[in-house]
């Protein structure tokens, strides 16, 4: 009697990833070391100018010189800064089964962030406004490896000092994953949390247990940091929320024309930033974070994708171990277009973290112009890569059935495997089903319209919006 054959269907879940590569080292490791020791050197010889006095008394109190506005850090402050930075926390979410360990071999891609203007092929350029921020926070929602919200319109018809609860409130009606606070001043942060509180119901236990919200900490390359970023650090510290400290050193701009030089300030700079937030409260998590490139040298614009932004990203992962800190780093394109350009430069940098072992991959779909548009096609564009790579990161079976050498004995020399019966038992499952890729030949593809991947992502992005439905505990939410 003939075996009872089963179909296998398909199903992914690209939630929770884990980074399948060995990280690819750019230096051999007393290589890193001497990057290090020099980053240590320029904090404590060089120091760093911080703007709040609050900040400068928190690490005075630490043993650091202070000289005007003028902060010295030794290393033995940034020792101890990095034995009590916990080595791995939890991000929480509204939904649990949107909740990932934050921790070095993890693997997390957030949406293309902090851009001032939208961009689409039906409604064009444009500023971002309320309704694009909440059109792209359903756009992050509907696909699961994107794994964190990010702001990635800015909603310039909100005035700015309200424009923080207009964010917050979006993200509790739109979204159920991870969220993003600004840090814009120490106000705008307690309302901030307290609406996280309140919207999803927590308790004070609750709140402690683990990282509701983050926050990205950008120091002003070189060597400075201003009053809301060194605010947002202590208060994100005290509160036991996530703060990602990234440095933006662009290569021959605000930071030395050589990748190592580059690298040499974006680490003292962020070890310096690190130092402050466990001086302000031992234990708080915080994020190692690279997010160095290089400069058109012509124009002076922000270059992405480029074999220095590469090179920076190994680095960077090589710098983050060496110190035992999970860290962030970014994706991005400077093309003004969704192009050949930006998905070649967004795709380099994705395989550059990748082989960094990033625990973190900000601006990974959607952003163009060097992040002053977020692109709708873009982003459908890029979710396609992203999920390329999250497939890579699923284990690829070599059982005995894996194998198939019944069907290598069933199909004889010549023949074909279309009808064997293992692919007929595996075919719906076999293999990924592209998100906006066209397989079909010149011919078909013609019949149907000769349409780009940026038509079809365009109506790809209508779809989502037009059946979107309001998360689970949206309605609560916004009544708290």
């Amino acid at each position: 009697m003939a075996r009872k054959r089963t179909r296998t269907r398909r199903a992914t879940d690209y939630t929770r990833l884990t980074n399948p590569f060995a990280p690819q080292p750019l230096w051999r490791d007393e290589d890193v070391a001497r990057l290090h020791d020099a980053a240590l050197t320029v904090l404590r010889d060089l120091g760093l100018r911080i703007l709040l006095p609050e900040a400068r008394g928190i690490l005075a109190a630490s043993g650091a010189r202070v000289v005007g506005d003028m902060v010295f850090i030794g290393p033995e402050i940034v020792a101890e800064a990095l034995r009590t930075a916990p080595k791995s926390w939890r991000l929480r979410a509204a939904d649990p089964a949107h909740e990932r360990d934050y921790a070095a071999g993890q693997i997390l891609f957030g949406p293309g962030a902090g851009c001032p203007n939208v961009t689409d092929r039906l409604r064009g350029r444009r500023a971002g406004s309320l309704d694009s921020y909440l059109e792209t926070l359903t756009l992050q929602q509907a696909f699961d490896v994107i794994h964190i919200h990010g702001p990635s319109a800015e909603p310039q018809d909100v005035p700015a000092h309200l424009r923080h609860y207009a964010m917050m409130q979006g993200q509790m009606t739109h979204g159920t994953k991870p969220m993003f606070v600004y840090a814009r001043g120490r106000a705008q942060l307690d309302d901030s949390f307290e609406m996280i509180r309140l919207g999803l119901g927590l308790s004070d236990d609750d709140w402690a247990a683990g990282s509701w919200c983050y926050t990205v900490i950008n120091s002003n390359s070189p060597r400075q940091l201003d009053v809301p970023m060194a605010q947002g650090i202590i208060d994100f510290a005290r509160a036991g929320q996530m703060s990602i400290i990234t440095p933006f050193c662009l290569a021959g701009a605000m930071a030395p024309v050589t990748v190592a030089g580059a690298l040499v300030l974006q680490h003292a700079e962020a070890l310096g930033c690190i130092a402050l937030a466990q001086m302000a409260r031992p234990g708080s998590p915080v994020s190692y974070g690279g997010f160095s490139s290089n400069v058109d040298m012509k124009s002076g614009a922000p270059a992405f994708g480029t074999p220095e932004h590469l090179k920076m990203q190994l680095g960077s992962g090589q710098l983050a171990r060496h110190i035992g800190l999970p860290w962030r780093s970014a994706s991005g394109a400077a093309s003004n277009v969704a192009d050949m350009q930006a998905a070649q430069e967004t795709g380099n940098a994705l395989w550059g973290a990748m082989l960094a072992q990033a625990t973190l991959v900000v601006h990974a779909a959607g952003w163009l112009e060097g992040g002053l548009s977020f692109g709708y096609e873009k982003f459908i564009n890029d979710v396609e890569a992203l999920q390329v790579l999250a497939e890579m990161c699923a284990p690829t079976g070599a059982s005995e059935v894996d194998l198939a050498l019944e069907a290598l004995a069933e199909v004889p020399p010549g023949g074909h495997f279309f009808a064997a019966a293992h692919t007929m038992e595996r075919y719906e499952g076999a293999f990924y089903a592209p998100l906006v890729a066209d397989l079909s030949n010149f011919g078909t593809w013609s019949a149907a319209g000769a349409q780009p991947s940026d038509q079809r992502a365009t109506a790809i992005w209508q779809r989502i919006l037009a059946e979107a439905q309001p998360p689970a505990g949206a309605d609560a939410a916004a009544e708290r």
